[in-house]
This record gives C-alpha cells, structure tokens and sequence, in this order.
C-alpha cells in the first residue's frame, strides 16, 4: 500500500506541481500539503483523472495553531472507492484568507464548510450560503478556536417565568481556574497495543 500512496504522490507533483507544497505518507496514510489558492483545481483533478478518481468527500476540519502565521490548517478527507485509496489533503491558511468552496464539485461539501466556518470562522469564498450550522445565529466567537474562553462568553436556559430561553453573562461559582498543561499523550512515540496499523 505505502509504494501506491508513493506513486500517487509522485503523479501529483507531476500534473500538479503548482498546487502541491508537498507530501509525506505515514502510517499506511498520504497527507498532502497543498496550495490554498490552487486547492480547487487539485481537488476536481483527483476526483476526475483516471488513475485517481476520488469520488467522495469524506469530510472538511480544521486545526488551530495560534502561534503561525497561517493560524489554520484546512484538512480533506477524500476516499477513492475505485482505487481503494485515501487521500488527506491539508491547506494552511491565515485568519483574513478566504478558502475556495467545494461545493460546487461536491454538493456533500456545504455542511461540512458551514460547520468550519462556525466553529474556526474560517470564510469559504463561493459557497451558497455560509451560515452557522451548530451554533446559535447570534452566537459570539467561533468554540473551536484555541483563544476561545472555555466558559464560553454567554449561558443560555429555558425561563419559566417569561416562557423563553434567555441569554446572560457566565456567572461562575467558583473561581476561573487556568489549565495550561501539557498533555501526557503529547510526543509520546511508543504504540499501544491495538493501534498499530497492518502492513503499514
């Protein structure tokens, strides 16, 4: 399986050389770098060339790194069921950059771009209708953000007497407590028995 992510790797620094940035396969899985601005091009050449024909998008996430430059990492999941292949595809884009829809290749890709936006507030140019998806419409900030307080900004509960659900202030009854620790399974380079993959 590795020498096929490796060849499939291989033709898309060929035919795409101007949208990928590059790629590393690890674990029995490819994770390509790619191009913000060349990213929708890539996306419809894997999902219509012969020896690639990735024709389902799995899913659309993000991952917040508040330290770069390019705060966001975009991440792609595509599944081709005719190679039996799987591809990530990873963009790296700054808080003020706006990412191309894939709406319009993959219809399925709309809830998955509207829930990025809610949670990260990352903006999808050409998407028919960019609203929140988990949240409420009048809800402040984006919860999967790193600087996102994890109290949140607002409560919200059901109000027997006015017969309405009401929004306030976080009120805590204890004092903020700050958890800025190192997670112990950070780094960490052994396998647990199970999760190793086969072949791989």
């Amino acid at each position: 399986m590795p020498e096929a992510l490796n060849e499939l790797a291989g033709l898309l620094e060929l035919k795409q050389s101007n949208a990928v940035l590059g790629h590393a396969v690890e674990n029995g899985e490819l994770t390509v770098e790619v191009s913000v601005a060349r990213l929708h091009g890539l996306v419809d050449f894997l999902r219509g060339d012969a020896a690639c024909r990735f024709s389902t998008l799995i899913d659309i996430t993000a991952v917040d790194y508040p330290g770069r430059a390019a705060r966001f990492d975009v991440v792609y999941h595509l599944l081709s069921m005719y190679q039996n292949q799987r591809i990530r595809l990873v963009a790296a884009v700054r808080e003020d950059e706006m990412v191309p829809s894939l709406v319009s290749l993959f219809p399925g890709a709309n809830w998955y771009e509207r829930e990025v936006f809610d949670m990260f507030g990352i903006l999808f140019s050409g998407h028919p209708d960019l609203r929140r998806i988990l949240t409420d419409y009048g809800f402040r900030g984006h919860p999967l953000r790193k600087d996102f307080p994890t109290t949140g900004y607002t409560e919200v509960r059901y109000d027997d007497v006015q017969k309405r659900v009401v929004y306030e202030p976080v009120s805590l009854t204890q004092e903020y407590r700050q958890f800025d620790f190192m997670s112990p399974w950070e780094g960490a380079a052994y396998i647990l028995p199970g999760d190793e993959k086969q072949g791989a």
